[in-house]
């Protein structure tokens, strides 16, 4: 009888000549007699690679393969496993990942359909597919085997979690970002989720085919990026924000010097000049902490042309926007708002964490004047991501900022996730500076 069905081969994308693409596992590749055929594979390997004085990591690949193949080839022959083909390279495959791999999840992070995979304690399991969440059969066999995992993940980079220290930001090899929360913090067992890096980048003419934005938006904010308008991109959880700014900066020219600050690094800038800087946590005894406003602090004196932000969340703001207003033009960050109002209201709030709450009109001032333009994303109820504004910040007036909306995308019928994008103003505020950079621009003519 075999172990395994046979459906869980996909056709999808080829990856490494040493592996094959596979998708979601079936049930019977889930149920507990195959988790403990795979569990006592893993075993005999490390005692075979132990009796030669050899460890899994020490091998290449295709060693380490070889060995797998010969333990799982000497149990078919005593009659411990009848696999067919198929079965059987699933299983090598499963094994390699359990002992130099991330185990479970390694086949989710090979799956290219795949956005985001949560963990919800070892036997719960969710993806994100087109901006839907849905619960998958893959699991750990315990809650040890998923510590084992996430002490894999944060041990070459050099972070921890334990009792003492129970939650991490972490990224794998590839660039995807990792947050870690564990008990006693995590009352239903170890938790993680990842944001998985996208090998290729996106261009400007990928959002505008996925309808992300239409085309003279993207023509717009191609002429602001090129033309040094300050930007900051706002929008909610997991809306696209990073993804959107990763876009923009592959507007910026070859020739400037640009660095980067990132809580967890995940930018994919092509431009060769850059200066890719990572913030760090306390340790253990709570020193040593590299905070982003420590980082924008010493990037003011690394001589950039621009800076960019992976998020702003805290007392940065203050460094961020004096870099916007003394001569960093072309800077740009994300930020949590539901709107360009809610983003600036934001922005005001933490400039009050920082210490500047007293003249709330200066402080207006001086906001208006560093930030040029906001793009709010949002992530719609049918899971597309769509940027539903685009507004120039044009000065104060009174107690309030003075905003001019260019672009807007409405929802028609509400809830819904469909609508059209607007053009809302033809006159843009900063046209003067875009004229030179917006050629083909619908409107252009009239800046």
């Amino acid at each position: 009888m075999s172990l395994l069905t046979t459906d869980t081969v996909s056709e999808a994308a080829p990856q490494s000549p040493m592996r094959s693409a596979i998708t979601q596992p079936s049930s019977k590749r889930m149920s507990d007699t195959y988790q403990a055929v795979k569990a006592l594979t893993c075993q005999q390997v490390i005692e075979h690679l132990e009796a030669q004085g050899n460890t899994a990591e020490g091998l290449e690949q295709r060693a380490l393969r070889s060995e797998i193949e010969q333990v799982i080839n000497s149990r078919s022959r005593r009659g411990q496993l009848a696999l067919n083909s198929a079965e059987r390279l699933l299983l090598i495959e499963d094994v390699e990942d359990e002992l130099v791999g991330l185990g479970p999840l390694a086949p989710l992070l090979r799956d290219r359909t795949i956005d985001d995979i949560i963990v919800n304690g070892a036997q719960t399991i969710y993806v994100e597919r087109m901006g839907l969440l849905e619960r998958i059969e893959t699991r750990f066999r315990d809650d040890t085997h998923l510590m084992n995992i996430i002490q894999r993940i944060v041990g070459p980079i050099g972070r921890r979690v334990d009792e003492a220290t129970p939650y991490v930001d972490a990224r794998l090899p590839d660039g995807s970002r990792v947050n870690i929360i564990i008990p006693p913090i995590a009352l239903d067992g170890p938790t993680l989720s990842i944001r998985k890096f996208r090998m290729q980048a996106l261009t400007m003419a990928d959002c505008v085919a996925s309808e992300t934005m239409s085309q003279p938006m993207a023509d717009f904010l191609d002429a602001a990026v090129r033309s040094r308008l300050n930007l900051v991109i706002c929008g909610g959880t997991g809306a696209g924000k990073s993804t959107l700014l990763n876009v923009l900066s592959g507007c910026i020219g070859q020739g400037e010097r640009l660095v980067t600050i990132e809580d967890a690094a995940e930018l994919q800038l092509r431009q060769e000049h850059v200066v890719r800087l990572e913030t760090r946590p306390p340790n253990v005894d709570g020193n040593r902490e590299v905070s982003a406003r420590d980082l924008m602090r010493n990037a003011l004196r690394m001589r950039p042309d621009r800076i960019i932000l992976g998020e702003v969340r805290g007392t940065e703001v203050v460094e961020m926007l004096q870099a916007m207003s003394t001569g960093h033009n072309g800077s740009m960050a994300t930020l949590h708002g539901n709107s360009p109002r809610d983003a600036l209201a934001r922005l005001e709030m933490l400039m009050g964490f920082a210490g500047l709450q007293n003249d709330m009109r200066a402080i207006r001032r001086f906001v208006a004047n560093s930030i040029h333009v906001i793009v709010n994303i949002q992530r719609l109820s049918n899971g597309r991501r769509r940027i539903t504004s685009i507004t120039e910040v044009t000065g104060v007036e009174g107690e309030s900022y003075t905003l001019n909306e260019l672009f807007r995308f409405e929802e028609s019928p509400p809830m819904s996730g469909m609508g059209d994008f607007r053009i809302t103003s033809p006159r843009p505020y900063h046209g003067p500076s875009l004229r030179d950079y917006a050629p083909m621009v619908r409107g252009a003519e009239t800046w």
